[in-house]
């Protein structure tokens, strides 16, 4: 079988300047950058559907941006794979000392066991003294330092959240949230009676960002949630879609009631498969 030295030596290969792919050698950081976010995306929908045969492929496909990068960084001098693998070695090792109290990667571990949230409370620990090094002006060290503005808008919504949540910053318990989503909701409501496009927008983001916390505080991942939300969508779409094929009818030329009752019937479809269901 093929080895990572072999990826690397690929991967030199295609940025030959010579004899490489034309395509490989147009490529920069910044045209990358949608492949690395569609390829991480595909090793997470290969996990949720539990197709683990395809799984290793996709993996290798997300290994293959990073090995990307770091070619490109080695071209300009910047860095090579090894520093990579090096860094996020250091790393982990530092922020587990309860498995490698010397910091020695080979070293005999802790006979104590931690309990996880001890674990948890250390490892946030440790991300803030990195913070804390990395803070070009200290005296402006944010808690909300190094959240990616690049994440999805919901992932990022709960990385502040918990941020936030480790000096207080939160409510107790989840009630209090559905109190806050109904407030939120009720503003929607006032800014639709207005018709103000730009009040509408905020009051949506505001809405979204509270029913993202009350997803956090249920210990629901709201970027999950809303991708299983959007599966249901499209399965019972499609059913739609194919009953109309069938009786050969436009679903252009069905009224909303006729539409609605065929969604009806691929709900009751999905529960009775399942047992269960919404």
């Amino acid at each position: 079988m093929y080895k990572l030295e072999d990826l690397l030596h690929l991967m030199a290969r295609l940025r030959d300047p010579q004899y490489g792919c034309p395509w490989d050698l147009k490529q920069s950081y910044a045209t990358i950058v949608p492949h690395t976010i569609e390829e991480a995306y595909e090793v997470a929908d290969a996990i949720e559907r539990g197709d683990f045969e395809h799984l290793p492929g996709e993996l290798g496909d997300l290994l293959f941006q990073v090995v990307y990068y770091s070619q490109l960084a080695q071209e300009e001098g910047r860095f090579e794979f090894a520093a990579v693998v090096d860094g996020i070695t250091r790393k982990l090792i530092r922020r587990h000392p309860h498995v490698f109290p010397d910091g020695d990667l080979y070293g005999a571990p802790d006979v104590a066991k931690l309990e996880e949230a001890a674990v948890k409370q250390r490892w946030e620990e440790l991300k803030a003294e990195e913070r804390a090094e990395k803070a070009a002006v200290p005296e402006q060290l944010s808690l909300l330092d190094d959240v990616p503005t690049a994440l999805p808008a919901l992932s990022r919504a709960v990385k502040l959240q918990k941020r936030a949540a480790q000096v207080g910053f939160d409510w107790p318990q989840a009630l209090p949230v559905v109190d806050k989503v109904r407030e939120e909701l009720d503003e929607v409501l006032e800014a639709m009676s207005e018709n103000d496009p730009q009040a509408m927008a905020e009051e949506i983001g505001d809405l979204l960002f509270v029913v993202v916390n009350l997803a956090r505080h249920l210990k629901v991942d709201p970027e999950t949630a809303l991708r299983s939300a959007n599966g249901k969508f499209e399965r019972r779409f499609r059913f739609i879609e194919q009953a109309l094929r069938e009786t050969r009818r436009p679903i252009e030329n069905c009224s909303l009631e006729e539409l609605d009752a065929l969604w009806g019937e691929a709900k009751r479809q999905e529960q009775d498969s399942l047992g269960c269901g919404s």
